[in-house]
């Protein structure tokens, strides 16, 4: 990996056939290659970091979905942060940082359109980029504000409490003056949604979860964020009011997933809630809302940030090499925090 005059070699992971299941070492392949000199209006790449999110499960399978499917030999797709080396363009220089979407490579070359300079000099690590002022981030800001449109003394609820979506959708409602109650996986991360600031904070993984959450919220829930899909939903379902607000951002816990539940069809009830209760279930995103709002995202979540009101983590792994693992522990929850591979220093 590296530099030899004008020729650059890239290391990078593709991916080699499509999972059944839980993604396996076979379903990835590491490749190295020559990359060309950027031609007009694009750059020469170097990946920093590497943005691991639950949405690149759904890239893996040929399945019909919001877009189009990794095919099989091409590189993994992700979010990058990346140091400009070459460019055959006047919008960036040699040393700027961007953001771009590199995938899992070590370098790439990109259309200078399609980056983002970031300030390295802007206060806040330029990972995050990749977490609480990127992608995962606005989609909190984006579900919030088009869907869920929390009100004061209302109740929201939210899983995956501690990942970068769930904690900031937490911390924007309290701002916007909600009862915030945190879903999240083991006492560590519950301790550390408290440490948020969420009013109620509750371990999925208890045998008395569903218990735990009745008691919670005496005055029912008004809006749901849902990451998670599961045995929290089924919780979740019968304490939603009249009128709740439902963001459908992911559904994790079942991606790996090969078949159907197990056990009656649970459809009809689902549908009589919805009709019962006037609910809202509305999936999403979140490039559906980008052009339009994410100036007024950038504008508010780098304020929040610098004023304290919203806090963020990173779980950040060395080497692109720990990128498949790294991915599997994602989607199995072991990740605490905005999971990012730092790719070079």
């Amino acid at each position: 990996m590296g530099q030899s005059g004008q020729v650059t070699t890239s290391t990078r992971i593709v991916l080699a056939s499509r999972p059944h299941g839980e993604p396996t070492d076979d379903n990835f392949r590491t490749e190295h290659v020559e990359l060309p000199e950027p031609a007009d209006g694009e750059a020469l790449l170097q990946t920093l970091y590497l943005s691991l999110d639950p949405y690149m499960r759904g890239r893996m399978s040929d399945a019909k979905s919001y877009a189009a499917p990794v095919e099989i030999g091409a590189v993994m797709v992700g979010a990058t942060v990346s140091r400009v080396l070459r460019t055959a363009s006047d919008a960036v220089s040699e040393g700027d940082i961007v953001l771009g979407y590199g995938g899992w490579q070590s370098h790439s070359v990109e259309k200078v359109a399609h980056l983002r300079r970031i300030d390295p000099g802007a206060g806040v690590p330029v990972s995050t980029a990749l977490g609480v002022l990127g992608m995962p981030g606005f989609t909190a800001y984006a579900g919030l504000r088009n869907i869920g449109r929390p009100q004061p003394g209302e109740t929201v609820a939210v899983a995956a409490a501690t990942g970068p979506v769930g904690s900031a959708v937490g911390q924007i409602a309290r701002l916007k003056g909600a009862r915030t109650v945190g879903i999240a996986g083991g006492p560590d991360k519950v301790a550390y949604a408290k440490e948020l600031g969420f009013d109620v904070a509750l371990d999925h993984r208890s045998e008395t979860f569903a218990d735990d959450l009745k008691e919670a919220v005496p005055g029912g829930i008004d809006v749901y964020f849902e990451n998670v899909g599961g045995a929290v939903w089924d919780a979740v379902l019968p304490r939603l009011n009249p009128f709740a607000r439902v963001p459908v951002c992911g559904l994790v816990a079942g991606y790996n997933a090969t078949s159907l539940p197990e056990g009656p069809n649970r459809a009809p009830a689902l549908m009589g809630a919805i009709l019962s209760k006037s609910l809202l279930v509305r999936g999403f995103i979140q490039t559906e809302f980008a052009a339009e709002q994410t100036p007024d995202f950038l504008r508010d979540m780098t304020g929040w940030i610098a004023d304290g009101s919203v806090q963020y983590r990173e779980d950040i792994v060395d080497g692109l090499d720990q990128a498949i693992e790294a991915f599997r522990g994602l989607l199995k929850g072991r990740n605490f925090g905005k999971l990012v591979v730092r790719v070079s220093e």
